[in-house]
């Protein structure tokens, strides 16, 4: 009877452990589910009792008392509130390195170093990476970024800026400086990785070794941000996101895989998107060009200074008249202010020109216009194809490809027949990119057929009539 009664106020015992183990769960996940507000009044309240000046979009910590708070909001204090991590990162791609990273990700720009911070002592093993933020990997004059994924949240440096939009971080230098390469590796593949966010995402830049390249491209640079782009080349702080992506994901040498653009479902994004980007950001007016009739279409011809001239400049200008064209002969400057130059080559329907970076500019040309690329003697037109053809042709623009024939270029008289370079251009491919680059891209200038030329003309004018 002693037994029977003991056991019964055993049972009793446990039942009420577990009605108030019970009760402290529920309450503690009401108090979970209200957390947001608290982390409201804190965040306002250092906002309001902040030290320094912060930029849009970013508090900035400047007490122990504040970098315990700030500690608390990233970290939370309930198991209802941690974050789990989610680190994805390649260093195997053809082109480019790149992480992309949730949950609490803190990246200091002095130290070189990106930690992913566990909300508590994480089983998992510490992890590292070396990303190159630069888009080529093969740019090789462009330091990595060391990216930790941590074990420990008490090894992680303490938040002094935290930043509540997600964040990019990528590169310049490599070969950035050059128009092509500008946006085929810069801001094309920014473009991608902040589409998803419509603007509420922080940039972060590293390697800044052109400081004037931010005010160049600042207005396609602010399409893509509300906020002014952070240089974390020797910054001191340690800034705190809640996603950081590390690196540029090139998808080709200057195009759009739809698959692989982030965060878009069952959206098709491809270079049409990127151009009609570039025409807002530059305000430029037209979307379409002019079809033949009451006016004449109009072609720019871009005459180079240095190299890769045209020899019979007024010959060309001749026949472009008489096919129906309206023609203004320019060189597009490199240091040209980018919305400026934007904004002549969007009022042309068709532009033509040499092998080269100028032919970057076909991404303001109207849709529908045309490019006509002169390809020099050589053996150049696979790498013309892919640097400006394909991408024309994907732009929604008509690609017309002019290849110099040997009796048009200056290298036979210039070299002589017998020189390697004309007897056999493949040796010199073999011997890589500056001795291809010094004898076909620099020393050569060309004098066209006209009568080929003509026939070029005649199918770019064929290709605007045919517009609806």
């Amino acid at each position: 009877m002693k037994s029977l009664v003991h056991g019964h106020v055993n049972v009793g015992l446990i039942a009420g452990v577990l009605f108030v183990l019970l009760t402290y769960l529920v309450v503690s996940q009401q108090t979970a589910l209200s957390r947001p507000n608290v982390v409201t009044t804190v965040s306002q309240w250092l906002s309001t009792n902040k030290q320094q000046n912060e930029g849009p979009g970013e508090t900035v910590v400047t007490t122990e008392e504040q970098q315990i708070v700030d500690k608390q909001l990233i970290q939370g204090s309930s198991e209802s509130e941690k974050v789990s991590n989610k680190v994805v990162c390649s260093t195997e791609e053809r082109f480019s390195d790149y992480c992309e990273l949730d949950g609490d990700v803190r990246i200091n720009g002095k130290a070189w170093s990106v930690d992913i911070v566990p909300p508590g002592w994480s089983s998992e093993q510490r992890r590292e990476w070396k990303i190159r933020p630069y888009s080529r990997r093969s740019a090789s004059n462009v330091d990595t970024l060391n990216v930790t994924q941590l074990q420990d949240p008490a090894s992680a440096p303490a938040c002094t800026v935290t930043h509540h939009a997600p964040g990019v971080v990528f590169a310049l230098g490599g070969y950035s400086g050059n128009a092509f390469h500008d946006h085929a590796d810069v801001l094309l593949p920014l473009y991608l990785t902040s589409l998803r966010y419509d603007g509420e995402v922080q940039l972060l830049v590293i390697n800044r070794v052109q400081p004037w390249w931010l005010g160049k491209y600042r207005l396609a640079l602010r399409r893509m941000s509300k906020y002014d782009v952070v240089n974390l080349d020797g910054d001191a702080h340690v800034r705190c996101f809640p996603h950081l992506t590390v690196g540029l994901r090139l998808h080709m040498d200057f195009g759009v895989v739809p698959e692989m653009v982030p965060g878009q479902g069952h959206r098709r994004v491809s270079m049409p998107d990127f151009t009609r980007f570039l025409r807002e950001a530059y305000a430029l007016p037209r979307g379409a060009p002019v079809k033949p009739g009451k006016n004449r279409p109009r072609l720019m011809l871009i005459q180079r200074q240095r190299t890769r001239r045209f020899l019979n400049e007024a010959e060309m200008v001749r026949a472009a008249e008489a096919a129906g064209f309206e023609v203004a002969v320019t060189d597009l400057l490199i240091d040209a202010a980018v919305d400026e130059q934007a904004r002549v080559v969007n009022s042309f329907d068709v532009m033509v020109g040499i092998h080269g970076a100028g032919m970057t500019n076909e991404v303001f040309l109207p849709p529908g216009g045309v490019l006509v690329q002169v390809v020099p003697w050589g053996k150049l037109d696979l790498m013309a194809r892919v640097e400006y053809g394909e991408p024309a042709a994907d732009m929604g623009l008509k690609y017309l490809c002019y290849n110099v024939t040997l009796e048009e270029s200056s290298l036979p008289e210039l070299l002589g027949r017998d020189h390697p370079a004309i007897k056999d251009p493949d040796s010199i491919h073999r011997k890589g990119w500056a001795a291809m680059f010094d004898i076909y891209m620099t020393k050569q200038d060309v004098r066209l057929d006209i009568e080929r030329f003509a026939l070029t003309l005649a199918e770019a004018m064929d290709h605007l009539r045919s517009l609806q």
